[in-house]
């Protein structure tokens, strides 16, 4: 008896350490389709809730949103506050363009998922952040968004040259400061605010601005 108690208090340790118990995993499920392409947010739906149903995970909040542009993400916040409360431990999606908006948009999502410790899974791409592997890819994201920032400096930095070179003026117009004393004595001289706005070649707000300011 005193040899199978022995045996039985060996079988809980694992290279001499305790063995503890696998963590139940709270999924939070994200599907998001356009206006034209509503048919297959249960597809994603049921594919999503298929793999959480293999990898042993309970699912604790699942968001479907449809939108009609990239920028639209409203509903993704339910997910990300709930990871921010602790409620969730890895976020699931059906891909990566259905989560973010764009390369820095998605890093900066994945790097925030990250630091509060949760693990995200897109399906299609086979990308899992819980896995060393799938943090590897991550990093190789952040290559690229910060290829893309690079770019869109350079284009920035090319237009402004052009527009130099074509000798536009760039920058804020400072046409109150300059037209400030001529749009006072047109007004004391009886002219209207529209047509001190034509002769100036300045918006009519503009002379808004400076005409409270004016003492009859």
């Amino acid at each position: 008896m005193a040899g199978k108690r022995a045996q039985n208090k060996k079988s809980h340790r694992v290279f001499g350490q305790a063995r503890k118990p696998a963590k139940m995993f709270r999924a939070g499920l994200y599907a998001r389709v356009s206006t034209s392409d509503q048919q297959t947010i249960p597809l994603q739906i049921r594919a999503l809730r298929e793999y959480s149903v293999r990898r042993g995970w309970t699912i604790a909040l699942q968001v479907k949103e449809v939108g009609r542009g990239a920028s639209e993400r409203q509903l993704r916040e339910k997910l990300l506050e709930a990871a921010r409360r602790r409620e969730i431990d890895v976020v699931l999606v059906w891909r990566l363009d259905r989560w973010g908006r764009s390369v820095a948009d998605l890093l900066a999502t994945l790097q925030e998922l990250q630091h509060l410790g949760v693990g995200f899974v897109s399906l299609t791409e086979a990308l899992d952040l819980t896995t060393p592997a799938g943090r590897a890819m991550a990093a190789l994201l952040a290559v690229f968004a910060e290829f893309e920032r690079e770019i869109l400096r350079e284009r920035v930095r090319a237009g402004l040259a052009h527009a130099r070179q074509n000798g536009q003026k760039l920058g804020r117009p400072v046409t109150v400061g300059l037209h400030a004393d001529q749009a006072r004595k047109l007004y004391r001289a009886g002219i209207s605010k529209a047509e001190i706005a034509r002769r100036l070649e300045i918006g009519r707000t503009s002379v808004r601005r400076i005409l409270p300011m004016s003492k009859m």
